[in-house]
């Protein structure tokens, strides 16, 4: 055989050998669910017990998160998943476990579990034969402590200083409603002012010490009275849609008060405003998670109304000792350099930012320690 003729023999028997490769390499799957830096709130969280055991065990809670993706054409066999803790993550890595398969002939819908912890690089496979036909996966991923936070501009990004979650974890998130996609929160928040808000550094104080990545969904905006998050409103339906959309979540957290001062709401028309938006949006979510109300009326660059704040400080007072509300931190405690002045943003100082977190951090710590299987 001469020269020529043999290289071109031994290109075709590799030219052969590459396709055979290359068509049994997986076929690589997509998904739309869930989506990355997305939080699902856990359940079965027991402080009680979770204090007694490893921090990775079982009493710290766990979430059947959905996966959604397109079925490839062709693919059979046994569908399996597998968690993998990404660096500085909350948990511990997980080994394969079987999962059943459901959904449609063009959708795939598996179910599986996943332990409180995060973040996770979650892998779906499916073997036949012991060889992966298929593969893909969803990073990262979390399942921990979900709050929806509302009310208006000292929730929102309207504070002095733009703050970034510092934490060596980066398992805080936020989801935007409006492109329908999860983030580490970072301000400014989505949809709600170029300023900064007291998120990100609550954030850096709950995940490390709760040990598991922590979500806010904020919705609130600025300069609202109760009266524009009353049902039927724009606000309160938008409200609705976001708490439908993330699922499951551990409360709300509500810092608002300032535009009723403004206003001139009596006290009985504050506590019967909130009483129906929380009612009806409770409705609407088919479950009652709890409403933690700040004492949010000092707003001292803007007005000075010592009577009108009282006025919501005690229909706020009035609210905490209803079903379904709960004391949040009061912040009107923070004066002085914990405000901006004229010139600035005319809300919380990057100092009194921190100091506030710092208030929802003893309230959020103490209502989750009360938390137990029954419950949820």
């Amino acid at each position: 055989m001469s020269g020529w003729k043999f290289l071109g023999t031994l290109a075709m028997v590799v030219g052969a050998w590459s396709g055979r490769l290359q068509a049994e390499e997986p076929v690589k799957l997509t998904f739309d669910q869930p989506q990355p830096f997305q939080v699902v709130q856990r359940e079965g969280f027991n402080p009680k017990r979770a204090s007694l055991h490893e921090p990775e065990g079982p009493e710290m809670g766990f979430a059947d998160l959905v996966v959604l993706g397109a079925r490839p054409k062709g693919i059979e066999g046994d569908w399996q998943y597998r968690l993998e803790l990404m660096e500085h993550g909350f948990g511990q890595t997980y080994d394969w476990h079987p999962v059943d398969e459901a959904g449609t002939e063009q959708q795939l819908k598996l179910t599986v579990e996943v332990p409180a912890g995060g973040w996770y690089r979650l892998q779906i496979r499916c073997v036949k034969d012991e060889a992966t036909v298929a593969q893909g996966a969803i990073e990262p991923i979390g399942v921990g402590e979900v709050f929806l936070v509302a009310g208006q501009s000292y929730a929102g990004g309207n504070n002095d200083e733009v703050l970034k979650v510092t934490d060596i974890s980066q398992a805080v998130s936020t989801y935007d409603w409006s492109t329908k996609t999860w983030r580490v929160a970072n301000d400014p928040p989505p949809q709600n002012g170029d300023g900064g808000s007291i998120w990100p550094p609550l954030g850096d104080m709950l995940a490390p010490t709760l040990r598991v990545p922590v979500a806010f969904v904020n919705v609130s905006v600025g300069g609202t009275s109760t009266t524009k998050w009353l049902p039927d409103g724009p606000l309160h339906k938008r409200l609705c849609q976001v708490g439908r959309e993330v699922g499951l979540f551990r409360a709300v957290l509500w810092q608002q008060g300032e535009s009723d001062v403004i206003e001139k709401s009596s006290t009985e028309q504050y506590v019967k405003n909130m009483r129906e938006i929380r009612d009806t949006a409770c409705e609407t979510w088919r479950f009652e998670p709890p409403w933690l109300l700040a004492k949010s009326t000092l707003h001292p660059t803007v007005y000075n109304d010592p009577q009108g704040e009282r006025r919501i400080r005690t229909g706020t007072d009035l609210l905490w000792r209803q079903d379904g509300f709960l004391p949040g931190p009061d912040t009107d405690v923070l004066g002085g350099d914990n405000r901006g002045d004229a010139k600035s943003r005319r809300h919380f100082s990057a100092l009194g930012q921190k100091r506030a977190a710092l208030l929802w951090f003893a309230v959020l710590w103490t209502e989750l320690q009360k938390v137990d299987r029954e419950s949820q």
